[in-house]
Formats: structure tokens, C-alpha cells, sequence
């Protein structure tokens, strides 16, 4: 396959040059495999809570602890490793990463405590956090080596994979619970890792593509104290989250302390860990991040709050549940599909929005007697946003951020998934602080809805929006109505 040659992103091809090779295929395969592992160990976990729960003697309020380690660790991790990925190139972190997977897969199949479990979810939150920046880094390299602005198919195949991943979770988490018990969910992590391994060593570059860049400048030092500045202030920000008491307030105080000292760093120096004058700048993208946060809150809070009520307020078995949000699976998948290579972006994040708001509304119905074709209508409602607007937010952030950091920003985009996965799993226990029956269950729902509701405000407010897809710019959404189309992205 040969690739458009019209335009490059380093600029023209000169007279008579041949076309460079059409996007490495060897590639996808450890790129996707690697970045599913976040999404795969973040939504298994939704139908095993409860099995947990009751192998330790812990109820929800603690088991709650196994979501939050997690996302916490992912949440800080993400933009750091893709900080990194982006100075020295994408194969020893994703290696690193995959390999501290296989490590904290076991430590959580042979765990003895909670306590024990939580650090295996700590470790997987870490080990995860590099395959994704290092895939959307690699999917630029090629993109300037072969001359395709826009690898619609390749980032199509990557955001089918993840949303597929996540939905299809709880359904494959309930089939192995079923079959060997909650510990499964974690042992499985052993052969993926393994996998990972394999086929990074095998087929990732063994050079980061800026090295062979004639004119590259070598990577600046690397910016620890922003760094650390920023996972404190993400720290203070969703230990908070966790437990959103007036007790607690001292950890919003010591999240506004670190985040002026991040912001005052990162201002004074000249390589930054967060350009925040560029992203500060970059409104389009702030939008994209915000509306992560607004559609992972709703649907992260959906995985878990409704499959806990079936299992609970409905009283179903974990591997039932996992099926019954069978269709959640398949409305994803076949959202996803049909309008994976489209450019564009508003159409998704409508239709999304609207079919969120929808399925909230339908929550409010729900009872113990409810029909199971009901809570399968629920599911699909809430499987189609599941399918759609995390791949218009993928898409537009490949074209908002800066190439020389784009795995930076996808580690961010990243951030603000697991900030609204966070913000769900405090509902969660707002609302659930015993167990989840239905009274809680319909308050969540109210939560979820406004949630939806301030979702299709900001999709409609978003001018920038109506510029992408057919007739748009091709620099994508961000790109305001009188600004020159990009020619040539920075030396990193």
C-alpha cells in the first residue's frame, strides 16, 4: 500500500524523489496489543468488586480502593512516560512498561490481602502508562516518513481496539471469573505481557525516528521537578476524589499549592515538562480534554455503578452481569466500525452526546422486576458513545497537538480519561456507600445525566468543531478559519 504523497509533514518532496513506503504495518500489532492492557485491567475489574469484596470481608467502600489505585497511578503516569517517549523514543519504555504488567499480574494472582491487591493495581496503573503515548508517537514518526498527514485507518484501529477493549471487559472479566475465580483478571495479564515483550523486541525501531532526523536537536534534560509537581497536584486532586468529604478539604488546598508552584516552573523554564503557554493557547485541545473527562465520568460510571446493581440490587451472578452489558460491547464495536475512517468529528460527539443523555434518562425507569431487554437497551445506549466520542477526541487531539509532543499529549488525554473514570468511581461510592441498590442507582443516574447534559453544551459551544471532517480543514478541528495550514512541525 502507498500512502498519499501530496504533502508531506517535513515539507515537499523534492522533484523525482520516490515515494517512501506506505505506514509499517509490523508496527500495529504490538502498538494496539500494548495499549489495550489499560483499558482491558481498568474494566474487567467492574464485575469482580463484588467477588473481591466478599473473598477479603471488605465491603464497597474499600474495594472501591482496587479502581482508584489504578487510575491514580495511570492518571499521573500517562503524560510523564509520554514526556519521555517523546525525548528518547518509544521502544525501552514500552518494553519497561509491558514487562512491570506481567509482574503485577502475578503479584495480583497469588495476593494473600486487599493491601497486597492494591499495590498490584498501583503496578499495573504503572506498567501500563507506555504503550499508548509510545503508539500515537509512533504513528507521527511514520506519518512524517511516508508522507501521510492523516493515518486515518491506522488511528481508526487503534481507538476501535481500546473502546472494544473497555467495553468488552466486563464481559470477558465475568467469563473468567466464572471460570476460575476473580484471580483470573489478573493472571491473564502474565501471557499479554509476554506477548508485549515478544513482539516489541521484535518489531519496534530500536532508534527513536528524531535520532535519524538530519538537523534534530538532542533531547533537553528532562524536567523532574515539573514532574514531580505535577503527579503531587494530581495526587492531592483525586485522593479527594476518592472521598469528597468537607474532612478532607486540605487536599484541595495542597492541589491549588502544587499546582501554582507546577505553574510557575514550568513557565520559567525553557524546556518544560507541560508547555503550559502552548496548551494554553491550543483552546481546541483544552475542549478535546474536557470533553474526555465529561464522557469517561459518564461512562466509567456507568461500567461500574449499573454492573454493581446487577449484581446486587438485581441480585445476578458476576459472570451474568458481564453478559447482560454484552450489547454495550457490540454497540461499540459496531459504532466504532462504521465510522472509524471518517474525519469527522461534531457528527460523533453529537450522536454520542445524545445517546448518553438518552441512556441516563432510561436509568430512572430501572427496577429489581425490569426486563432484561430494558437493561439491554440501557447498555446499547450507553455502548454507542463508548464507540464514538473517544475516537473523535482521539482524533481531533492528533491533529490539535504540538508533533513534537504528541506523546505527551496523548499521555494527558489519557489523564483526563482517568480524572473522569476517578470522578465516577467517587459517584460511585457517593451513592453507593453500602451496596448498590436502586435508590442509589437512580441517583447516580441523575448524576450521570447532568454530566451528559454539560457534554452536548460544550460539544455545541465548540466552534472549532465544524471546521473537521468532509470540507474541514485537514489539520483538523482545531484550526481556526483564518489560520495557515501547518507545513512543517518543530524540530524536537
Amino acid at each position: 500500500m502507498i500512502v498519499s504523497t501530496a504533502r508531506r509533514p517535513g515539507g515537499p518532496r523534492p522533484a523525482g524523489a520516490r515515494p517512501a513506503p506506505g505506514f509499517d504495518r509490523r508496527l500495529i500489532t504490538p502498538m494496539i496489543l500494548g495499549s489495550v492492557l489499560n483499558p482491558i485491567n481498568s474494566s474487567m475489574l467492574a464485575v469482580a468488586l463484588v467477588p473481591i469484596g466478599a473473598a477479603f470481608g471488605t465491603p464497597l467502600s474499600q474495594t472501591v480502593w482496587l479502581v482508584s489505585a489504578l487510575y491514580l497511578a495511570t492518571a499521573v503516569g500517562q503524560p510523564v512516560v509520554g514526556r519521555l517517549v517523546d525525548m528518547y523514543g518509544p521502544r525501552r519504555l514500552y518494553l519497561a512498561g509491558t514487562a512491570l504488567v506481567g509482574a503485577a499480574g502475578l503479584l495480583g494472582a497469588l495476593a494473600p490481602s486487599l493491601g497486597v491487591l492494591i499495590t498490584a493495581r498501583v503496578l499495573l496503573g504503572l506498567g501500563t502508562c507506555a504503550a499508548y503515548p509510545a503508539a500515537m508517537h509512533l504513528i507521527r514518526s511514520e506519518s512524517a516518513r511516508t508522507g501521510d498527514d492523516s493515518p486515518s485507518s491506522v488511528l481508526s484501529a487503534l481507538s476501535i481496539a481500546n473502546q472494544t477493549i473497555a467495553v468488552i471487559g466486563p464481559t470477558l472479566g465475568g467469563l473468567l471469573i466464572g471460570l476460575g475465580g476473580w484471580r483470573t483478571i489478573f493472571t491473564v495479564n502474565i501471557p499479554l505481557s509476554l506477548a508485549c515483550l515478544v513482539l516489541g523486541a521484535l518489531r519496534l525501531p530500536r532508534n527513536p525516528a528524531r535520532e535519524r532526523r538530519p538537523g534534530a536537536r538532542p533531547a533537553a534534560p528532562v524536567d523532574v521537578p515539573g514532574m514531580a509537581l505535577f503527579a503531587a497536584t494530581l495526587t492531592a486532586l483525586m485522593l479527594f476524589l476518592m472521598d469528597p468529604h468537607p474532612a478532607h478539604g486540605y487536599l484541595l488546598l495542597l492541589t491549588a499549592l502544587a499546582a501554582a508552584g507546577f505553574a510557575l516552573r514550568e513557565l520559567r523554564v525553557p524546556q518544560p515538562f507541560i508547555d503550559l503557554r502552548v496548551l494554553g493557547g491550543n483552546r481546541p485541545m483544552l475542549a478535546t480534554f474536557l470533553r474526555q473527562l465529561l464522557t469517561c465520568t459518564t461512562g466509567y460510571a456507568f461500567m461500574y455503578g449499573f454492573t454493581q446493581w446487577l449484581e446486587q440490587g438485581r441480585g445476578l451472578h458476576a459472570s451474568a452481569a458481564g453478559l447482560v452489558l454484552l450489547p454495550m460491547s457490540l454497540a461499540a464495536v459496531v459504532a466504532t466500525g462504521i465510522t472509524g475512517r471518517r474525519r469527522e468529528v461534531r457528527g460523533k460527539l453529537l450522536t454520542g452526546s445524545i445517546a448518553q443523555i438518552a441512556a441516563c434518562a432510561l436509568l430512572l425507569t430501572v427496577h429489581p422486576g425490569s426486563p432484561l431487554w430494558l437493561l439491554g437497551t440501557a447498555a446499547v445506549l450507553v455502548g454507542v458513545p463508548q464507540g464514538l466520542n473517544g475516537l473523535a477526541n482521539q482524533n481531533a487531539l492528533y491533529h490539535q497537538a504540538d508533533p513534537a509532543r504528541t506523546a505527551s499529549s496523548a499521555g494527558l488525554l489519557r489523564t483526563f480519561t482517568y480524572l473522569g473514570a476517578m470522578s465516577a468511581s467517587a459517584a460511585d461510592a457517593v451513592f453507593f456507600p453500602h451496596r448498590a441498590d436502586t435508590p442509589g442507582l437512580h441517583r447516580l443516574a441523575l448524576f450521570m445525566l447532568g454530566t451528559s447534559v454539560v457534554l452536548l453544551v460544550v460539544v455545541l459551544l465548540d466552534r472549532s468543531l465544524r471546521l473537521a471532517g468532509p470540507g474541514g480543514t485537514d489539520s483538523g478541528p482545531a484550526a481556526p478559519k483564518d489560520a495557515p495550514r501547518r507545513q512543517k512541525p518543530p524540530d524536537s
